[in-house]
C-alpha cells in the first residue's frame, strides 16, 4: 500500500491505494498473453456481483459506458423519460441521451443531496419509463420509497451507484434494489481499476443483453445480433478490480472511522458549517466528505494556503450546464444551492488522526 503521508505535505483530496498485490495481479495477467474480455473479467464479475447481493454482474470499460449499457439492456430508448437528478455528475444525464431517451430532473432533499422521491411522483407522465436515482457522495437515495413508487407506476428502476460501492440500507446493499445498478472504478473512487464499471442485476435477460451489447452486438463471435458498441473491460483492469475488492471492506470502515472522527472534530469547533447527515439505517460509504457552507470562497483560500485539497461536486447543476438548457427550462433551486455551498474535504483511508485535525484546523485558520 501507498506509504504513509505527512502532514507536513499537500493533502490531495483523494488518493487511489495501489498495493503490491495488484502489481503481482496486473504482472500475472500481462505474462499469461490473455489480456481481454478474458478470466479475468469473468472472475470479477463473479465477485462483484457476490459482494453486492445479486445474481449477475456485467463489466465494461467505465462507468458512463455500464449506464449506457444497462439502460438500453432495460428497453429504454427514443420517446421515453427517465427521472433523474440534476445534481450529479452528467455522466448520469448523458447516457439518457445516449439512448435516445429524454431526461427528466426532480430535484434534491437538501439534508442528502439525493434525488427526492415526492418531487419523483410529480413529473412522472404517460412517456415516463425509468427512475435513475443516483447515490451521490457514497450516500444511498431512499430506494424503499423510489421503489414504491416505481411499482405503483410500473416503471423500471436503474441504480446510479458510481459512488457508492459497499453502501447499504438496512443490510440490502446499492446496486440490488433496481432492476439494475451501475458501478464506476474510475481512480478517485472507493475501489478503483484504472478505468472501468460494472452493471449489476438479478434479471438474466437484462444480463445477457447487457452482454451482448457491451461486445460489438455479438453473442457468438462475428455474428452480430444488434448494434452494439466496444464497452469491453481488460483482464488487466479485472485483475486490479479482483484485488481491490478484496480490500474494499477495510477501505470502507476507514473511511467511515475517518468521516466520524472529522465529525466529532468539526463539531466540536463550532464553525458555520454542515456535516454529513446519515439516515438511521443507511450506511455512507463517504466517497467524499461534504460539508456545506456559507462562505466557500473564504473557505477554499484557507485551505489552499493550508495545502489542504478540496473538491466542489458540483458547481454547476446538470440542467444549467449548456447541453442540456434544451431539456429543461425549470428551476431546481434545492439543488441550485447545493452548488454553491458544497465543498468536499479529504477522507480517504490513508489519512491518519494527525491529518484529519490538520483538515480541520484549516477550516478555522
Amino acid at each position: 500500500m501507498n506509504s504513509e503521508l505527512s502532514t507536513q505535505n499537500y493533502i490531495p483530496i483523494s488518493r487511489p491505494l495501489i498495493g503490491e498485490e495488484e502489481i503481482a495481479a496486473v504482472e500475472q495477467v500481462l505474462r499469461s498473453g490473455k489480456l481481454a474480455q478474458g478470466e479475468k473479467v469473468a472472475e470479477f464479475e463473479g465477485a462483484f456481483a457476490k459482494y453486492c447481493g445479486t445474481k449477475y454482474a456485467v463489466a465494461t470499460d467505465n462507468g458512463t459506458s455500464a449506464l449506457i449499457v444497462a439502460l438500453t439492456a432495460a428497453g429504454i430508448g427514443p420517446g421515453d423519460e427517465v427521472i433523474t437528478t440534476p445534481f450529479t455528475f452528467i455522466a448520469t444525464a448523458n447516457a439518457i441521451i445516449f439512448t435516445g431517451a429524454k431526461p427528466v430532473f426532480a430535484d434534491i432533499d437538501p439534508s442528502t443531496f439525493n434525488i427526492n422521491p415526492e418531487l419523483v411522483e410529480r413529473v412522472i407522465t404517460k412517456k415516463t419509463k425509468a427512475i435513475l436515482p443516483v447515490h451521490l457522495y457514497g450516500l444511498m437515495a431512499d430506494m424503499p420509497t423510489i421503489n414504491s413508487i416505481a411499482k405503483n407506476h410500473e416503471l423500471i428502476v436503474v441504480e446510479d451507484a458510481a459512488q457508492a460501492h459497499g453502501a447499504d440500507i438496512r443490510g440490502k446493499k446499492a446496486g440490488s434494489w433496481g432492476l439494475a445498478g451501475t458501478f464506476s472504478f474510475y481512480p478517485t473512487k472507493n475501489m478503483t481499476t484504472g478505468e472501468g464499471g460494472i452493471i449489476t442485476t438479478n434479471d438474466e435477460t437484462l444480463a445477457n443483453k447487457a452482454r451482448i451489447f457491451r461486445n460489438q452486438g455479438m453473442e457468438k463471435r462475428y455474428y452480430h445480433d444488434i448494434i452494439g458498441y466496444n464497452f469491453r473491460m481488460t483482464d488487466i483492469a479485472a485483475a486490479i478490480g479482483i484485488e481491490q475488492l478484496r480490500k474494499l471492506e477495510k477501505f470502507t470502515k476507514a473511511r467511515i472511522r475517518n468521516a466520524n472522527y472529522l465529525t466529532k472534530k468539526l463539531i466540536t469547533m463550532n464553525l458555520e458549517l454542515k456535516t454529513p447527515f446519515v439516515p438511521k439505517g443507511y450506511r455512507h460509504v463517504f466517497h467524499q466528505y461534504t460539508i456545506r457552507v456559507k462562505n466557500r470562497e473564504e473557505i477554499i483560500k484557507k485551505l489552499d494556503e493550508a495545502g489542504v485539497g478540496y473538491g466542489i461536486y458540483y458547481p454547476v447543476p446538470v440542467h444549467k450546464q449548456k447541453p442540456f438548457k434544451a431539456y429543461s427550462n425549470q428551476k431546481f433551486p434545492e439543488s441550485e444551492k447545493a452548488s454553491k455551498e458544497v465543498i468536499s474535504l479529504p477522507i480517504y483511508p490513508l489519512l491518519t488522526s494527525k491529518h484529519l485535525d490538520a483538515v480541520a484546523n484549516a477550516l478555522e485558520t
